[in-house]
């Protein structure tokens, strides 16, 4: 089996973490910090870490930044055969502001120019795709690179699990999640993939109610909802199995990319071939390893999945 393709945008991360209490119309002496980020670069990264063989297809720019993102994947694995260099705005940018307890108080983001991406997936996607092991999309990157790695992975008979970025696909095109593996978000993003303002909050065991006969009706294979300290719900369809996934416990330094984290280790278990049940708790493990740290990726461990 070939390695992992990961089919994402690079960002970025500009991150304020004030000394004392956020104050958002005052002043916040603290510190601000440049670390690499961006959904899909991120879960290449997190997959390298623990030992993962993985392929990043995405884009970086030719420039200072470019080439430090290029080092850093490189130097810890990660195959970057496929990754498109442009001359300008092929990296994205995220200003995020943490609060005193390291959770989100506010952020804005630039996506970067998508084009030449969109045209090297319709020239070099069979390449790419025929020789994968597992496909991850990032799905809310455009419609038409979406639609395009879906049909491939569908053609090669590829597994694909989407990982969510800002729900503009997604929404608008829910038939393509139908064709995914696996769909894993947060409950935010359930409540309105599902148009159900209520379930936003849902305690974990009210979404469990909810969750195997919302996703049946949408024609979901098989679904992971993630509740923040409440751990996460899953719903596994083909084994016909649902529960809940609880967190594993940490000082929180940092929530920014546990997202990220836990659906690489989900997705590393289900590859691994565990059934979603089990490689829930990687999710959980990994996205516990993450917010720890002020990285957006979890620490490398090559020996994560022996404990």
């Amino acid at each position: 089996m070939g390695s992992t393709v990961v089919i994402g945008c690079t960002f970025v991360d500009l991150k304020g973490f004030p000394n004392h209490t956020y104050d958002p119309k005052g002043r916040n002496p603290g510190e601000v910090k440049i670390v690499h980020g961006g959904v899909g670069r991120n879960v290449a990264e997190n997959f390298a870490n623990v030992g993962m063989p993985v392929s990043y297809v995405g884009m970086l720019e030719d420039s200072a930044v470019g080439r430090d993102v290029e080092r850093r994947l490189r130097g810890i694995g990660v195959d970057l055969d496929y990754v498109l260099t442009v001359p300008e705005d092929g990296i994205g940018m995220w200003l995020v502001i943490l609060d005193e307890k390291g959770e989100l108080a506010g952020s804005i983001s630039k996506m970067p120019a998508l084009s030449p991406l969109e045209a090297f997936l319709a020239q070099k996607g069979d390449e790419i795709i025929s020789a994968a092991g597992a496909v991850v999309l990032e799905m809310d990157l455009n419609e038409r690179i979406a639609e395009t790695v879906v049909d491939l992975a569908e053609k090669y008979e590829k597994r694909v699990y989407a990982v969510v970025g800002n729900l503009s696909v997604v929404l608008a095109r829910r038939d393509l999640i139908r064709r995914t593996d696996c769909f894993i978000c947060n409950v935010i993003e359930a409540a309105k993939f599902f148009g159900e303002a209520a379930a936003a909050d849902f305690t974990a065991r009210r979404m469990l109610e909810f969750l195997p006969g919302a996703a049946k009706e949408a024609g979901i294979a098989s679904m992971v909802v993630t509740m923040g300290e409440q751990g996460s719900v899953y719903y596994d369809g083909p084994a016909g199995t649902s529960g809940i996934c609880p967190i594993c416990p940490t000082e929180v330094v940092d929530t920014s990319g546990a997202g990220d984290a836990f659906f690489s280790g989900t997705v590393m278990g289900l590859i691994r071939g565990e059934p979603l049940s089990e490689a829930v708790r990687y999710g959980a493990r990994l996205a516990s390893a993450t917010i720890s740290r002020e990285e957006a990726c979890c620490p490398a461990d090559k020996e994560f999945f022996d404990r």
